[in-house]
């Protein structure tokens, strides 16, 4: 199975799925969804495939998120394209954290939002020396989604808040050092280790952990007692008032990227933070986060950070509410309602034998 954005297909015992869309730096849409879910179905079934590989083809990035602009221009009218996406998407989510067989996921390259949903599932998640790791859904008027409060939450100290609230990025060093990722190996060695992989599948976890180099120093475990002083409390005035009372550079530096981010989806995201570690599995966590992004692509924040950034690119989101303040308690806590039962969403089912 083979489309010109992504690529499914099986090579001796391997199935593999090479995303191919670099002028989206492989940004996610439907239909890629759509064949990724298919093919892992049917390979889920298959006894000779033995292993799953995901990578990208060509382009600086392994996969930049999702294509939000598309839901964008949904939201605008009855929002059915963008709860179609987000459903399936969500479906797939599942899909590969509950897979049996062993998946390994080569994050060369940036990996942010709807990329780093398809590959913290994966039970190798392999970074390179090129690797940039993201969850900047805020600066959209989104939040960190596909699973991003129950990966961020499980991360040292108050990481998850500072990656969550910032849009911060970690190289492949530091994802190791949190344990994003379990492997780092230099980009220049990936083919021969995919290579070897194609040969050995049975082999996989020798092969990766053979080509696994000691990574750098992480500069983020460096400033780890900053971060977990400075985004010590879940309320979000807490968190600019002690970035406002700390004069270091460091500081001011995530003061001003905080100013710049939709307050509501700032908020929003450190109630995800409480109350994700709470939740026992990641069905619950998807069917959590999809009422929450139902909610949250129609609201004005989302449209506008989608136009600021993305289309008109001028930098300048006019966010509403505008200040932290003003975003009451209540319009926080009606985005986390559970939807009705029709509209819920749900997994795969499960075929039975």
């Amino acid at each position: 199975m083979e489309n010109n954005d992504v690529q499914c297909f099986i090579e001796g015992r391997v199935g593999r799925l090479r995303l191919n869309r670099p002028k989206a730096i492989n940004a996610l849409n439907l239909n890629m969804v759509r064949d990724m879910t298919e093919a892992l179905l049917k390979w889920r079934e298959q006894p000779e495939v033995q292993v799953v590989i995901i990578d990208h083809a060509d382009g600086r990035g392994f996969c930049a998120g999702g294509d939000v602009v598309s839901i964008a221009n949904s939201a605008t009218g009855h929002g059915a394209a963008g709860d179609a996406f987000f459903f399936q998407e969500y479906r797939m989510n599942h899909l590969m954290y509950t897979y049996l067989k062993p998946g390994v996921v080569f994050m060369d390259g940036i990996t942010m939002g709807g990329g780093v949903g398809i590959s913290m599932p994966c039970r190798y998640r392999v970074a390179t020396e090129r690797t940039v790791f993201a969850m900047p859904e805020t600066g959209i008027g989104l939040f960190p989604d596909v699973g991003g409060g129950r990966y961020l939450s499980k991360l040292p100290g108050r990481i998850a808040q500072y990656l969550g609230l910032t849009g911060g990025r970690l190289d492949g060093a530091e994802c190791v050092a949190t344990g994003l990722a379990t492997h780092y190996i230099p980009s220049e060695r990936l083919e021969e280790v995919k290579e070897q992989i194609l040969l050995h599948p049975e082999g996989l976890r020798s092969i990766l952990d053979n080509a696994s180099e000691a990574p750098p120093p992480a500069k983020v475990m460096d400033i780890l007692p900053d971060i977990n002083r400075v985004f010590a409390s879940d309320r979000l005035e807490d968190t600019l008032a002690a970035l406002e009372a700390d004069p270091s550079e460091w500081a001011q530096k995530q003061l001003s990227i905080l100013r710049t981010k939709s307050p509501l989806s700032c908020k929003v995201t450190l109630r995800l933070l409480v109350v994700s570690p709470h939740f026992g599995s990641f069905e619950d966590e998807m069917r959590l986060e999809f009422g929450i992004v139902h909610r949250m692509f129609r609201q004005h924040d989302f449209i506008e950070g989608v136009r600021a950034l993305l289309i008109d690119k001028d930098n300048k989101p006019r966010w509403h509410p505008a200040k932290p303040q003003d975003v009451p308690d209540e319009l926080v806590a009606s985005v986390f309602q559970p939807l009705p039962k029709n509209r819920a969403w749900t997994p795969l089912p499960v075929l039975s034998n």
